[in-house]
């Protein structure tokens, strides 16, 4: 017969503690999963390894069995947001284009994840993600008939350009979110006092500076992501092998 599940006796201390069901244990995908969630919602800062730990209502040691430490957690969330960034099979007719797909690929994956770009300053990500994104952008290179040492230093200053954008403007989004108002209100406000200020510089010292103060300002992140993009991408086609 089987025995019943009774309720503990009230005047047992510790019976209820015993009989709590277990909680399940923990994998690298959940803790590196919950880390993102929080990265996404509050930034980098927010998430230290007491915090990722009290989601799963437990304490930090019960992580250092699967993280090292809080560092390892940031290059294992950094290697998980590259994880949706395509590689297309290289095609030399297009490498340009396929390039810079790649990079907006990775800046628009990015900016979900607020400052977490900020992990993969210097240093050099070696997660499978990265290393695959890597190789996909030499083989597209390669393929365009860029050199290999060209196409290794292209790949180091793309990368790093793509990365600091995106922390840039994690810090510029953390500067809205401080000051309580619309983003896109914030963001005008500001450019027109930069623009302002500009045309009121002394045109004997800053002739340039005052008289194009409109056209320094104007452009969204986006637009002179893509821009630095472009220069980056056209300045490699001339190091393409004759």
């Amino acid at each position: 017969m089987t025995e019943p599940d009774l309720p503990p006796p009230p005047w047992r201390p510790g019976t209820a503690r015993r009989r709590r069901a277990a909680r399940p244990p923990l994998s690298r995908d959940q803790i590196v999963e919950v880390g993102l969630r929080i990265v996404a919602a509050e930034g980098v800062e927010a998430a230290s390894m007491r915090r990722v730990a009290a989601e799963f209502g437990t304490g930090p040691s019960s992580l250092y069995a699967h993280v090292a430490n809080r560092d390892e957690l940031l290059d294992l969330m950094f290697d998980r947001a590259c994880a949706d960034i395509g590689v297309p099979v290289p095609d030399p007719a297009c490498w340009p284009e396929q390039i810079r797909q790649m990079a907006r690929d990775g800046y628009t994956r990015l900016m979900a994840y607020r400052d977490l770009a900020r992990a993969a300053l210097a240093t050099v990500p070696t997660g499978p993600n990265a290393l695959r994104i890597t190789e996909g952008m030499m083989a597209v290179l390669l393929a365009g008939g860029i050199p290999p040492r060209i196409a290794g230093w292209a790949l180091d200053r793309i990368f790093l350009y793509m990365v600091a954008e995106v922390y840039e403007s994690s810090l510029r989004q953390a500067s809205v979110e401080s000051s309580g108002t619309d983003p896109e209100q914030y963001f005008a406000h500001w450019v027109e006092q930069l623009a302002t200020y500009y045309e009121k510089l002394p045109p004997q010292h800053f002739p340039n500076l005052q008289r194009h103060a409109r056209e320094i300002t104007g452009g969204g992140g986006d637009e002179r992501f893509l821009f630095g993009l472009d220069l980056l991408v056209d300045g490699l086609a001339r190091y393409v092998a004759a």
